[in-house]
């Protein structure tokens, strides 16, 4: 596929696979839009390959994960180096990576999210769950800063990147809970269910509700502060971009603010952010975009430096 295929197929991704990013995609200017699609279309192939799904939808156990995270690196390989691979999600990458002079590290960080799920890996403390937000969302915050313009050298604006794929993510994982268990999977510190006295595997039963709901609430009340962090962050970029990116923080933040609202219910159907409430955040975002944010300092929050203090996060 030349460029203008690609970029068609990697927008229908993001219009199959999530109805919030590609809502705010639109907010983008026509060139950052068409990369964050590419980009997004990459992640998007990926984590199906991974989870066994069809754009981010039907969780299933696989019985070939090792298979399936081989065949995503040796892709992922082939498109950075400029092979043709035939499949446009990996060719789309390899295209908006030279373009906008995407680091290979933090590829090969969202690889190693992949391989910690394949290895059937489970975090034993907060700080586990960080790093392991970090691989498979907080990296994906750094390219996409990346792909907005951001200096692949400016640090700080990407610690903020970061911090906004951490609160994606931790959203995700309190929204999750029960889907990921039908997948034999489960993100909750073992530390956590070691407090609340929980058996492993029994986090969902009924007796254990109460102690969920407060699990829920700390995931929740995380993923808040790491968006207000994230925010801070966006005003490093250009109008448009920051407008994208507050609408998509907005979304995104309703789920986890959503799951700590309904308790005890926050499981019995899949929250999402309703159209209504999309569009009034695509408002909110537009007024807040012009406007100064008030400070919010990282201290307390995870740092992306730890990571190269333990060796075992890596794939």
């Amino acid at each position: 596929m030349d460029r203008p295929a690609l970029v068609a197929h990697a927008k229908d991704s993001i219009a199959k696979g999530s109805r919030s990013f590609a809502l705010a995609s639109r907010l983008f200017d026509r060139e950052t839009r068409e990369r964050a699609w590419l980009l997004y279309a990459w992640c998007r192939k990926c984590d199906d390959l991974a989870d066994g799904q069809d754009h981010g939808r039907g969780m299933s156990v696989i019985d070939d994960a090792a298979d399936r995270l081989g065949y995503l690196k040796g892709m992922t390989d082939a498109a950075w180096n400029g092979t043709v691979t035939g499949e446009p999600a990996f060719d789309g990458f390899g295209v908006v990576a030279r373009e906008c002079g995407i680091p290979r590290r933090f590829a090969d960080d969202v690889i190693a999210g992949f391989a910690l799920d394949t290895e059937e890996w489970r975090p034993r403390s907060e700080n586990d769950l960080y790093r392991y937000c970090y691989h498979v969302a907080g990296a994906v915050g750094c390219m996409m800063a990346v792909v907005m313009g951001v200096d692949a050298d400016d640090e700080a604006t990407l610690d903020r990147a970061c911090d906004l794929g951490l609160a994606f993510q931790l959203a995700n994982i309190a929204r999750d809970l029960a889907e990921d268990d039908a997948a034999g999977r489960c993100y909750l510190p073992m530390e956590w269910l070691a407090e609340f006295d929980i058996p492993p595997g029994q986090h969902l039963k009924p007796p254990f509700r109460p102690a969920l709901v407060a699990m829920g609430k700390r995931l929740a009340d995380a993923s808040e502060r790491y968006e207000a962090s994230a925010r801070v962050g966006a005003e490093a970029l250009p109008l448009r971009s920051r407008w994208a990116v507050l609408a998509a923080a907005g979304i995104y933040g309703d789920i986890a603010r959503e799951v700590r609202a309904r308790g005890a219910h926050a499981w019995d159907h899949r929250v999402h952010t309703g159209k209504r409430e999309k569009l009034l955040w695509v408002a909110r975002a537009r007024a807040q975009a012009g406007a100064s944010v008030e400070p919010v300092g990282r201290e307390g929050l995870w740092n992306r430096n730890s990571l190269s203090q333990t060796s075992s996060f890596r794939a």
